[in-house]
């Protein structure tokens, strides 16, 4: 497909190298000459210097012959009105607008007719709902839901201390006491895809899949004490710990938000009355202290630095606190950040991604295209959803009698309510929800491209 990426940060250039990948022809608007060569030097991308809300701009950008506009500026402004323009021009396009402000949230959804959208996104309040998610089980660095909710695939880290080190998976069901499936391990910073007889030792992240049901389960069984989250420390006031705060305020938890800038403390002890909001510099260890980092269940930390994040979250660790979560701004920095005591990171950018290529997918692909698409183990391994439909082959045929491609594994399928960890006698049929992983290179697109 032709697609014209408006913006050239962090967003741009992360969609800019996992589309061109994918085959896409692609097209960069930016004001950044800098950017741009970048961009044409790495990702092989044609180039455009200008506003891309300007029509002359769009125009050159080839918007009357493209496929699909994403407007990513730092301006929400400027994207929806890059995309409005850009739709003006050509009505059969497809647009994809980034929109930060909860100020514009609940207007862009009421007159979508207004504003030609086709999707909005909004990689802060994405990454504040998976903090929450993550509260809700503090158990897990990470978890990725499929099959409305019915299937995830959680990370653990296999701890000195942990059940399962020095332990083969094959000999895993006796301990956990339920059924599960470990999809990948990710040991010294590479993936594997492991067989029964792999054993997991020291420092591994392992990612699992299990029915819903089963979480519970699984922290009970490798003795991981799990206890409600009542006292949440944020630091930082940007506007993750505002949907966060916000989302924690309506669970009834008390929330602590620490930021240095005292006109956002104003804004944001408005906002969220229920919200201790603080005027403070949350990098300071008198202030943590001060604040009772030792007595929160659980810190998140969500400065604009990315180092700051880790040095905080690092004397979290050694205080006790029992659940740490770390934004990181460069995903980049996650492999810095497994050698360290972190506890689960998150990376805003590259939940937006995730949720943008899984829209591109599925333009290039309206029947049996992949419902959801997750990055997991550091961007190693993807995990993928699909529908079976009257399109799919090999229903009905047992996983056993089935060739796959090299490096692709069923590890889910739900019938209606009802999810399988599947072995090799399990079946699906048409309107079952399928999910696989692969560590291979070819993408996914449909569900037929599992098979050899």
């Amino acid at each position: 497909m032709d697609i014209i990426i408006a913006g050239g940060g962090k967003v741009g250039l992360t969609l800019a190298r996992q589309l061109v990948a994918e085959g896409h022809n692609l097209t960069l608007i930016d004001r950044d000459s800098h950017i741009l060569e970048t961009a044409v030097e790495q990702y092989d991308a044609i180039a455009v210097l200008g506003n891309c809300a300007s029509k002359e701009v769009l125009l050159r950008a080839g918007v009357a012959g493209a496929d699909l506009l994403i407007a990513a500026t730092n301006a929400d402004e400027v994207n929806l009105l890059c995309c409005m323009t850009g739709h003006g021009l050509n009505k059969n396009l497809h647009t994809i607008a980034r929109i930060r402000n909860p100020e514009y949230a609940d207007q862009v959804m009421t007159m979508r007719d207004v504003f030609p959208l086709s999707m909005t996104v909004n990689p802060e309040r994405q990454a504040a709902v998976e903090i929450e998610r993550l509260l809700r089980f503090p158990g897990f660095l990470r978890r990725d839901s499929f099959a409305k909710g019915r299937t995830e695939i959680v990370e653990l880290r296999i701890g000195k201390d942990s059940k399962l080190c020095d332990v083969s998976l094959s000999d895993m069901s006796s301990i956990v006491k339920c059924r599960v499936l470990v999809c990948a391990v990710l040991r010294a910073g590479a993936a594997v895809a492991p067989s029964g007889n792999f054993v997991l030792r020291e420092g591994d992240r392992i990612f699992v899949t299990a029915p819903k049901e089963n979480l519970t389960v699984l922290l009970k069984n490798l003795g991981i004490i799990t206890r409600k989250v009542r006292k949440v420390m944020l630091c930082g006031g940007g506007r993750v710990s505002y949907y966060i705060a916000s989302f924690l305020e309506k669970d009834g938890i008390s929330v602590q938000l620490l930021e240095k800038d005292h006109q956002r403390c104003v804004e944001l002890a408005q906002m969220l009355p229920k919200t201790s909001v603080i005027h403070a510099d949350c990098s300071s260890q008198i202030t943590l202290e001060e604040q009772g980092i030792g007595d929160c269940d659980a810190l998140v930390t969500l400065t604009g630095m990315d180092e700051t994040n880790m040095v905080i979250s690092l004397y979290g660790g050694s205080r006790g606190v029992p659940q740490i979560i770390t934004k990181l701004s460069r995903g980049e920095n996650s492999s810095i950040g497994d050698s360290m005591a972190l506890g689960s990171m998150i990376c805003p950018k590259e939940l937006c991604c995730n949720q943008i290529v899984r829209y591109v997918r599925a333009m290039g692909n309206q029947t049996g295209a992949a419902v959801s698409v997750h990055a997991i183990a550091d961007g190693q391994v993807e995990a993928v959803e699909f529908l079976v439909d009257e399109t799919t082959r090999n229903c009905n045929i047992p996983l056993k009698d089935m060739k796959l491609k090299p490096n692709v594994l069923v590890v889910g399928i739900t019938h209606g309510t009802q999810t399988q960890i599947p072995n090799g006698d399990c079946v699906f049929t048409q309107g079952d929800t399928v999910v696989v992983v692969t560590s291979g290179r070819g993408v996914l697109q449909r569900m037929n491209d599992i098979f050899a």
